[in-house]
C-alpha cells in the first residue's frame, strides 16, 4: 500500500514537475525575445532619431511616402530648400493625405492665387487666377481627392476663429520642381495652402505667418 501511494504520488507529481521545467523554458524563451525585440527597436529609434522615418509615427495614420523626387535648382533662386526646389534634395512624394475628420489637423501655409502671384499656372478647378482678396485655398493631392471637393467650400479654424475659404486648386503631393508649380517642391500631405484673405480674417500674427497649425473640415453651404 505504501509502495503503491509512493508510486502514485511520483506518478502524480512529474507531470507538474515537467510542466514546472516547460513553464520556466518558455518563460527563458518569452524574455529573450521580449529583449530582442526591446533592442530591435532600440536600434530602429536611433536610427530615426536623425530621419523622418515615420510621417505619423503615433497617430496610425495609414498614408506613408510613395516616393521620392529629386531636386533640380535650374530655375530657383536662392537655393533655399525651404522655399524651392534645390539640386541633389530628395523630396517625399505623397499619393495621400490624413484621413478626414470633423477637426482635421493641418500645416497651413500662405499662398497667392493671383497672376504673376509666384504660385505658377492657374488654379485647376476653374482655370482662373484669384486675387489676394478672395477667400480661397489649396489642398494635398489626398485631400483633394481627384478635384472632389472643386469649388466647394470647406471650414478653417485657427487662433480661435473659424472661416469658409472655397477650395480651387490642388497642392501637388506628387509633382514638383516645375514652372507650373512654381519651382516649388511636392507639397506635404497634410498642407492647405491659403490666401492672405483666409489669413486675414483668421486674424493670424504677422510674426506667426509661415508653418501654422490649424484643423479644417467640409463645409455644407
Amino acid at each position: 500500500m505504501a509502495l503503491s501511494i509512493f508510486t502514485g504520488y511520483l506518478t502524480y507529481r512529474r507531470p507538474a514537475i515537467k510542466f514546472g521545467l516547460s513553464f520556466y523554458s518558455n518563460h527563458l524563451h518569452l524574455s529573450s525575445m521580449v529583449s530582442s525585440l526591446a533592442a530591435s527597436l532600440a536600434v530602429v529609434l536611433h536610427v530615426c532619431a536623425s530621419h523622418d522615418c515615420f510621417r505619423y509615427p503615433l497617430t496610425g495614420d495609414p498614408c506613408t511616402v510613395s516616393g521620392y523626387l529629386l531636386g533640380n535648382s535650374t530655375n530657383c533662386t536662392g537655393g533655399d530648400t525651404e522655399d524651392c526646389c534645390a539640386a541633389g534634395v530628395l523630396y517625399p512624394q505623397y499619393l495621400c493625405s490624413p484621413p478626414v475628420t470633423g477637426e482635421t489637423p493641418a500645416s497651413m501655409v500662405i499662398g497667392s492665387f493671383a497672376q504673376g502671384g509666384g504660385g505658377g499656372a492657374a488654379a485647376s478647378c476653374d482655370g482662373r487666377y484669384h486675387s489676394d482678396d478672395e477667400m480661397v485655398a489649396s489642398l494635398s493631392t489626398g485631400w483633394f481627392d481627384g478635384g472632389s471637393r472643386c469649388n466647394r467650400n470647406i471650414t478653417i479654424s485657427g487662433n480661435g476663429r473659424r472661416v469658409a475659404a472655397t477650395v480651387v486648386d490642388e497642392c501637388d503631393s506628387v509633382v514638383g520642381c516645375e514652372e507650373e508649380q512654381g519651382f516649388y517642391p511636392p507639397c506635404r500631405n497634410n498642407r492647405i495652402v491659403a490666401s492672405p484673405a483666409v489669413w486675414k480674417a483668421l486674424a493670424v500674427p504677422e510674426a506667426l505667418i509661415g508653418d501654422y497649425n490649424v484643423t479644417w473640415a467640409d463645409a455644407y453651404f
